[in-house]
């Protein structure tokens, strides 16, 4: 039994690998049903509560529930990370092919533009849609063919035209990575899981959203222009003094507010005070269970049971279990009345810290209404500043802004401003001085954040749109039924092709269908350890990797046979049939695997999976025909079990 030593621990270190990663798909399936029934039963409680609310307003809670259950637990997400990932066919879903409007990026960027501009420009955009060649280099041939300069549009007189079409090209390019970046930021902010996002060629992206639930939505979400607004935070005197009303509503305490921001302001003396208390009781356990239990306070301080406040900042933060918590009480009818109508509480984007190993972002109260929009800004850079070695990013804005951004500095020097993008803000530094000129420097940032900052910054000044080209929507019960129709294709391929195998070669192809389950088992364990998507056109090349398994072993059983009617013993036979089949074999599958590295290399999407999962079955199908099954025979052989071949 020595000579099958190294072959009986590569076998089991296989098996031992693909069960490491396949059991994170299990636990995923579990974690997910349980899920599923919290959902449900949050549902049916936020109908009972709030019988007047809309199924919009209803989905998009839950859709805020259910990413903050995600998030918030750590073995969902760990588990999510290292599943199977399925593809888009398989559990419904959009997919949706952008392209960004870089003629429309041209027109923008122009100056002085008339009839010959616009007539060449109209004519490179019908001719970049026949060719992936960029437009700057079209539009620069068709200006060219009438004898005009690319300079007399864009650039300054002392650059000439290679130094204009690089610079233009270099926009271009900036205006697609700004979009994919914006997209993705979208994307993530909605709480769609596992999306895709991929750049395709020069100009083109291609966006896919698993489990999406409303398609209007999410059209508006991946094309729409990226919202960027700088916000003045108003003082956390006078968010408490909301938050405190909403609380009190919370409780059942009648609150009469006016719905003028002004009404809501009180002292600083008493928020203050306030503030103090309410984070001394929601911070310090020990000083509330002095004055009353733990449940006690939740149920007098349903808001601040969740909202935590910094005694000495007076800033509040959230725990990221509690975010939907936090969204639900906001949107309730009876909340809404005593918040006023022109106030917005935005939470940030990633956490402001981590204690005890929960997140905990921080909630600031703005106006509704932006001091100042993205559209002024022309330029950001994150850099290291020189004096001080620590990171900085600058941002440079447009005549227009510069003349706000002066005015609105002026007014609220030693106030923070919120920089926020898509509903939620990445940094709120405080304006120390008036800015004029229009350059600012935001300090005291890390190099991950200032990195962020420059991308947030630029990606709000998109200039060119995105244009939906190509939509595809797969249904949540479709995307089931592919599932369930992929599983019982492969059950019933198995089946059938295993009883064939027994039938025809008794004991033999008993060896067969067994090492052709462990083919599968191993096809699924390299997908999950390389966290790739298994497509329903994936489900087909496992079917054909089945196919192809049983041919090799059909190979090999047919010149064991062959060699048996020689004359030779069984374990002679047994050799010279693998040797002598090997060679068919080999070539046979490496012929395959190439015509799959080519269809994975130039085909997209279904065509890659069905691809990829051939390869991998391909591999794997070697290793069951070649090295198990041979080990199996060979075993058995040694063990004196009768072998039959048919």
């Amino acid at each position: 039994m020595k000579e099958f030593t190294f072959r009986i621990v590569l076998i089991v270190a296989a098996i031992a690998i693909s069960v490491f990663y396949l059991y994170p798909t299990y636990q995923d399936y579990q974690n997910q049903q349980e899920l599923n029934q919290t959902l449900s039963v949050k549902r049916d409680s936020l109908r009972t509560a709030h019988p007047g609310m809309d199924a919009d307003s209803l989905d998009r809670l839950l859709r805020i529930v259910e990413t903050s259950l995600k998030s918030g637990n750590q073995d969902f997400v760990d588990t999510r990370a290292k599943r199977i990932k399925l593809g888009l066919d398989l559990q419904g879903g959009m997919r949706v092919v952008l392209e960004v409007n870089t003629g429309e990026l041209l027109r923008k960027l122009g100056k002085g533009i008339d009839e010959d501009f616009l007539s060449v420009l109209a004519a490179s955009e019908i001719e970049k849609q026949a060719t992936d060649e960029s437009i700057v280099d079209i539009f620069a041939r068709k200006l060219k063919e009438k004898n005009i300069l690319i300079t007399r549009y864009f650039g300054t007189i002392e650059e000439d035209e290679e130094e204009v079409i690089s610079k233009l090209k270099q926009q271009a390019e900036d205006a697609v990575s700004r979009a994919v970046e914006i997209i993705g930021n979208r994307v993530n902010q909605y709480g769609v899981s596992e999306p895709s996002i991929q750049r395709q060629g020069t100009r083109r992206i291609i966006v896919e959203l698993p489990g999406i639930a409303n398609e209007e939505e999410a059209r508006q979400l991946i094309q729409g222009t990226a919202l960027l607004e700088f916000k003045i935070v108003k003082q956390p005197q006078e968010a408490f003094a909301i938050l405190q009303n909403v609380n009190d509503v919370l409780a059942g305490v009648a609150v009469d507010v006016k719905t003028d921001a002004d009404t809501a302001i009180v002292s600083d003396t008493t928020a203050k005070k306030d503030t103090t208390q309410t984070a001394k009781v929601d911070t310090t356990k020990a000083d509330t269970n002095k004055t009353m239990t733990q449940e006690e306070f939740q149920k007098k301080n349903p808001l601040f049971a969740i909202l935590m406040i910094d005694e000495q900042s007076g800033i509040f933060y959230l725990d990221g279990l509690n975010r939907s918590k936090f969204q639900e009480y906001l949107m309730r009818p009876e909340v809404r009345r005593v918040v006023p109508s022109n106030l917005d509480f935005v939470t940030s984007a990633k956490p402001s810290f981590v204690n005890e190993g929960r997140e905990f972002y921080e909630v600031i109260m703005t106006a509704k209404e932006a001091d100042l929009t993205g559209n002024v800004i022309t330029d950001a850079l994150a850099t290291i500043d020189q004096t001080s070695s620590r990171w900085v990013v600058s941002m440079a804005m447009n005549s227009e802004g510069a003349t706000r951004w002066a005015t609105i500095t002026d007014r609220n020097i030693k106030k923070r401003c919120a920089i926020v993008l898509d509903g939620v803000f990445y940094s709120a530094p405080t304006i120390q001085n008036k800015i004029t000129g229009g350059r600012s420097e935001i300090s005291g940032v890390g190099e991950k954040e200032a990195k962020l900052l420059e991308i947030v910054l630029r990606a709000g000044a998109l200039p060119a749109p995105v244009d939906i080209i190509e939509e595809r929507t797969v249904g949540p019960s479709l995307g089931q039924d592919s599932v369930g129709g992929g599983l019982y294709s492969m059950l019933f391929g198995y089946i059938l092709v295993a009883l064939f195998m027994i039938i025809y070669y008794q004991r033999s192809g008993s060896v067969a269908a067994i090492m052709l389950f462990f083919t599968i088992f191993f096809v699924l364990g390299v997908l999950a350890a390389f966290k790739a998507a298994l497509t329903l056109p994936g489900i087909a090349g496992l079917v054909l990797t089945m196919g192809m398994a049983v041919d090799s072993n059909v190979l090999i059983y047919e010149r064991i046979r062959e060699e048996l009617a020689t004359g030779k013993t069984v374990k002679a036979a047994i050799e010279s049939g693998f040797a002598h089949a090997s060679s068919a074999i080999w070539d046979s599958n490496i012929t395959t695997f190439i015509t799959g590295i080519i269809l994975y290399q130039f085909g997209s999407g279904p065509v890659q999976g069905f691809a990829l999962t051939l390869m991998i079955g391909i591999g794997t199908s070697l290793f069951g025909a070649l090295v198990m099954a041979r080990l199996a025979l060979q075993m058995m052989v040694a063990k004196g079990m009768k072998i039959t071949i048919g």
